[in-house]
């Protein structure tokens, strides 16, 4: 049995993580017991599987979501995950679209012969299109 200190300590987390995980519903708030809470085995899983989750990328409310799941189910694991790489694959191709933008603008700053800068150029008319 762990008190919250220990329990941090061990999982290498900080208190107010765990406490924000208890009050998001992640992990479970044990009951008081002479003015202390105790962590059991379970609390140390939970911990550890909200971390691995987190290191994969999961968002906590897809963790959520895979905690409330049995070991057998196969199918619903899938679809969390397939959702989240569905997601990722969409950041992917917004970020490359982003490194076109900027890469374009770096060239044009590098081989433009007017005396303005390029980038400035497109970002101030891109501001004043909005601001009209």
């Amino acid at each position: 049995m762990l008190t919250i200190g220990k329990l941090a300590k061990h999982c290498q987390v900080n208190i107010e993580t765990i406490r924000y995980y208890q009050r998001i519903g992640l992990m479970r708030i044990p009951k008081t017991h002479s003015h202390y809470r105790y962590y059991n085995d379970q609390d140390i899983e939970t911990l550890h599987f909200i971390q691995k989750a987190k290191d994969a990328g999961l968002q906590l409310s897809e963790i959520q979501e895979l905690l409330q799941l049995e070991l057998e189910d196969r199918t619903q694991a899938r679809q969390v995950i397939q959702q989240r790489l569905e997601k990722i694959d969409q950041r992917i191709q917004e970020l490359q679209g982003l490194k076109l933008r900027l890469t374009s603008w770096i060239d044009d700053c590098e081989n433009s012969a007017t005396v303005c800068c390029p980038i400035l150029r497109d970002l101030k008319s891109d501001a004043s299109l909005k601001s009209s």
